[in-house]
C-alpha cells in the first residue's frame, strides 16, 4: 500500500491544481514534489522507517505553516477516483490523539505548548469542533511518572478534620493492604490470648465446680465467662477498622495523567463533599469522618487536565472555589449541605494540581469569573479554534482519514457492533457534505461532530444490510434519516403551506411575493433548514395624524426594527411622505421570524404596493437591505434556494457577495435560475412584472441609489 499512497499524492495534487495560475501553483507543486521525492517506498526516513502517515498528507498534521496550498476546484466525485485505496480501511491513522485533531493546528500547538508548561487554557468555538478532543490529547504530554495516591486518615485528636497524606501512584492500596492485613495479625493474636484466657478461667471454674458440687455456681460462672470474653474481644477490636485509611485517589503506575470531564458537575462533584451520616448520633455506630470524605473533579484530576465546557453554567462561588484551588493546587474537602452532618467536617488540604481547560462560545466566556478569566490570560493561553478550513489535497486528505478514524472509533466500543469501512464513493459523498456544510465555496466544515453522527448513521445501515462496505446508498439514507429537527420542522411547514394553498409559485400579484428564512440558525449546527415566507403590504391612508408600520406574524425586535429601517429607504427611493400612508406588513402562517435577511422581501412588497407593479410569484428573495440602497449578504443561502426548489419555486434572488457560498446538492442545480444583485433596482427589475410602469419605476430607483451611494462616498471621503 505504500507504493499506492505515494503515487497517489502527485496525480491528485496536479488534478486540483489544474484550475490555478501557473505562477501561484508552482511554488507549491515545486514543494510537493521535492517532499514526494524524500518519501518515496524505496526509501527510509530519517528514523529509519518509511512513515506511511506523512507519505498520505504530505507532511506530519501536527505544526502550524502558512497554508498556501491552493483550493481543489475538482469536484469530489472526480477526486476520490484518484485517491490511492480501495476503502477506509487502507487509510493511515495516527497513534497519538493529538494527531487525530483536524483543521486546528494553530490549536494543537497551543495545547502541546500548554502541556509541557502546565498552563490552563480558555477554548472558545463552536460545538462539535474538537475541543474536548484537543484537551484529551494534553494527557499525552503529562508525565505518569507525577501521578499521586492520595490518603486520607483518621485524625485522634479531632475527629472532624481527618489527615490528608500523599503517596506515588499504586502505593496507596499497597498501604491499606499492609494495614488490613496487620489488623487481621493483630486481631488474630488478640482472639488467641483471649480464648486461652477464657480457657484457663473455665478449667479454673469447673475443678472448683467439681470439688464444692456447686452447679448453679458453674451455670452463673459460665455465663459471665462468655459474655466477658466476646465483650473484650468486641472492646479490644473495635477501633481497628476505623484506624484504616481511605484511599482517595486511586491511580496505577502505568496508567496515564487523568483527564476529567468535569462539564454540567454540581458543587459536591466538582470540589469534593462530605456524606452524611445517618448513625452521627451514636458515638459507637457513627461512621469515622474520614471514610464519608468523598473527592471532586478537582482532586481527581489531580496531575492531570480539568475540562470544563460552558463554565459559565458555574455559580459565582463555584468559579471562586475553583480558582483557589488553581492557585494554591490544593482545596480541603467540606461538607456542601449545612443540614448535613458531613457539615462539621473538614479535611485538610487535597491537591489539586491540575491544567484547567475552559471551553465554550464567545458568549460564555464573557461571562465567567473576572478573576478567574484573567488567572488564566496572565498564565496561559487562549484559542479559538476553526470552524472550516481551506478546501486543498492536503485538507481533504485529512478528513478522508476523519472518516477511518469514526470507522474504528465504533469498532473500540465496548457496546453495540462495529460499522463497515466506506468505499470511495462514500467518502467522497462525506466530503461533499462538509463542503455544503461549511456554507462557503472553497472551505470544509469543521463541524465533525455532526459529521461524525451521519458517518455513523451510514455505517449502521450498511451493518443492518449485511454490506460489507458502506455505499453512497447507505449515505443518501443517512442523510434523509439523520435530519435535525429544525429540518423536519421545515419541510412539515413546506407540506403544510402546500395543503393549505399558503404558498403562490405561479401568476403574479401587487403587494405579495415569496421571502427566504432558515431555521436552526441559532441553535449550534451547520446544517440550516431552509423555509419560504410569503410576505404581503399594503398601503393605506393614514387614520391619524401620522402614518405608522404595522408588522405582523411573529416578528422579533430585530425584524421589527428591519421594518421600520425599510420605510425610510422606501421614503427615499419612492419620494413619498410615509407619513400619510399606514404600511402593513404581513409574515401569514409565519413565526419567530428573525434577522434582516427579509428586508429586500419586504422592500418590494412595499414598493409594489405604493407603485401598483405586480410581482412575478414564480420568484423568491433574500438578502439585507442597507439605508443606500445596496443589497448585503445574508447566511444559510443554499438552504434557501433548496427550500425555494422544494416549493416550486423557478427563480431566486439572492446578493451577489453569496454567489461564492451557493453549495446546492446536484438535483436541484437545473431546477432553479440563481439570479446575483447588488442593489434594490436590480431587485425591481427582476421581480416586477409590467413593462412599462416597471421600467419607469426601475430607472428612476437607479437614479436615486447612485445619488444616494455617491453621496455616501464623497462624505466619507
Amino acid at each position: 500500500m505504500a507504493g499506492r499512497w505515494s503515487s497517489g499524492i502527485t496525480t491528485a495534487k496536479s488534478i486540483c491544481a489544474g484550475n490555478v495560475e501557473s505562477d501561484i501553483n508552482a511554488p507549491s507543486r515545486r514543494s510537493s514534489d521535492r517532499a514526494h521525492s524524500r518519501r518515496t517506498p524505496t526509501m527510509a526516513d530519517e528514523g529509519g522507517e518509511y512513515d506511511p502517515l506523512d507519505d498520505w498528507e504530505e507532511g506530519s498534521a501536527f505544526g502550524v505553516s502558512e497554508d498556501k496550498d491552493p483550493v481543489c476546484t475538482v469536484p469530489v466525485e472526480e477526486w476520490v477516483k484518484d485517491l490511492p485505496i480501495d476503502s477506509s480501511v487502507d487509510v493511515p491513522i495516527p497513534d497519538r490523539l493529538v494527531d487525530q485533531v483536524i483543521g486546528q493546528d494553530a490549536a494543537s500547538i497551543v495545547i502541546r505548548k500548554a502541556a509541557e508548561q502546565r498552563r490552563h487554557v480558555i477554548m472558545v468555538g463552536e460545538p462539535g469542533t474538537g475541543k474536548s478532543m484537543l484537551a484529551r490529547s494534553m494527557t499525552e504530554f503529562l508525565p505518569p511518572e507525577q501521578l499521586e495516591d492520595v490518603l486520607v486518615y483518621r485524625n485522634v485528636e479531632d475527629e472532624n478534620e481527618p489527615k490528608v497524606r500523599t503517596v506515588p501512584a499504586g502505593r496507596g492500596h499497597k498501604i491499606i493492604s499492609e494495614r488490613k492485613a496487620a489488623i487481621r495479625a493483630q486481631r488474630k493474636k488478640t482472639n488467641q490470648m483471649l480464648l486461652l484466657i477464657a480457657l484457663v478461667v473455665g478449667a479454673a471454674l469447673l475443678l472448683a465446680t467439681i470439688q464444692t458440687g456447686d452447679m448453679l455456681t458453674f451455670i452463673f460462672g459460665s455465663f459471665l465467662l462468655i459474655f466477658g470474653y466476646f465483650f473484650l474481644r468486641t472492646r479490644l477490636t473495635s477501633g481497628d477498622e476505623s484506624n484504616i485509611p481511605k484511599l482517595l485517589i486511586k491511580h496505577e503506575r502505568s496508567e496515564e495523567a487523568p483527564f476529567i470531564d468535569a462539564t454540567g458537575t454540581l458543587s459536591g462533584a466538582l470540589l469534593g463533599d462530605v456524606r452524611h451520616d445517618p448513625f452521627q448520633s451514636g458515638a459507637d455506630l457513627a461512621t469515622p469522618a474520614h471514610e464519608r470524605v468523598e473527592p471532586g473533579a478537582v482532586h481527581r484530576a489531580n496531575k492531570g487536565v480539568l475540562y470544563i465546557d460552558e463554565i459559565r453554567m458555574l455559580r459565582m462561588e463555584e468559579q471562586q472555589a475553583l480558582l483557589v484551588a488553581m492557585q494554591e493546587k490544593a482545596l480541603a474537602i467540606s461538607g456542601r449541605s449545612e443540614r448535613s452532618s458531613g457539615a462539621l467536617t473538614k479535611s485538610e488540604p487535597v491537591p489539586s494540581d491540575f491544567i484547567l481547560v475552559a471551553a465554550g462560545n464567545l458568549d460564555s466566556i464573557q461571562q465567567m469569573h473576572p478573576a478567574l478569566r484573567s488567572r488564566i490570560r496572565g498564565y496561559g493561553y487562549e484559542v479559538y479554534v476553526n470552524t472550516d478550513m481551506k478546501d486543498t489535497e492536503r485538507n481533504r486528505r485529512k478528513l478522508v482519514r476523519f472518516v477511518a478514524q469514526e470507522v474504528r472509533n465504533e469498532a473500540k466500543r465496548d457496546t453495540g457492533r462495529s460499522i463497515p469501512h466506506f468505499d470511495r464513493p462514500a467518502i467522497g459523498m462525506i466530503l461533499k457534505e462538509a463542503q455544503r456544510r461549511s456554507g462557503r465555496r472553497g472551505k470544509l466544515s469543521l463541524r465533525l461532530r455532526e459529521l461524525g453522527g451521519l458517518i455513523r448513521i451510514a455505517g449502521d445501515l450498511a451493518s443492518e444490510d449485511g454490506s460489507p462496505l458502506t455505499t453512497t446508498v447507505h449515505v443518501t439514507r443517512a442523510r434523509a434519516i439523520a435530519k435535525p429537527l429544525e429540518q423536519q420542522i421545515a419541510d412539515r411547514f413546506l407540506e403544510r403551506q402546500s395543503e393549505y394553498a399558503m404558498l403562490v409559485n405561479r401568476g403574479e400579484r401587487i403587494g405579495r411575493i415569496n421571502g427566504l428564512a432558515v431555521l436552526g440558525a441559532d441553535s449550534g449546527l451547520s446544517d440550516f433548514s431552509g423555509v419560504v415566507l410569503p410576505v404581503e403590504a399594503m398601503v393605506t391612508p393614514s387614520q391619524g395624524r401620522s402614518g405608522q408600520v404595522i408588522a405582523t406574524g411573529g416578528l422579533s425586535d430585530l425584524a421589527k426594527e428591519s421594518v421600520t429601517n425599510i420605510s425610510a429607504v422606501v421614503k427615499k427611493l419612492t419620494g413619498k411622505d410615509i407619513k400619510d400612508y399606514d404600511l402593513h406588513v404581513q409574515f401569514p402562517g409565519t413565526h419567530n421570524v428573525d434577522g434582516d435577511s427579509a428586508s429586500i422581501t419586504m422592500a418590494t412588497a412595499i414598493i409594489s404596493a405604493f407603485e401598483g407593479v405586480p410581482i412575478d410569484q414564480n420568484l423568491a428573495m433574500t438578502g439585507s437591505l442597507s439605508v443606500r440602497g445596496e443589497v448585503l449578504p445574508i447566511g444559510g443561502v443554499s438552504a434557501k434556494i433548496e427550500a425555494a426548489v422544494k416549493s416550486g419555486i423557478g427563480r431566486v434572488v439572492i446578493p451577489r457577495s453569496n454567489l461564492q457560498d451557493v453549495l446546492i446538492d446536484d438535483k436541484y442545480e437545473s431546477m432553479v435560475e440563481i439570479i446575483p444583485v447588488d442593489s434594490l433596482d436590480e431587485v425591481l427589475e427582476h421581480a416586477l412584472v409590467g413593462e412599462q410602469e416597471k421600467v419607469s419605476l426601475v430607472e428612476r430607483l437607479a437614479k436615486v441609489i447612485d445619488t444616494i451611494s455617491t453621496t455616501s462616498d464623497s462624505t466619507l471621503a
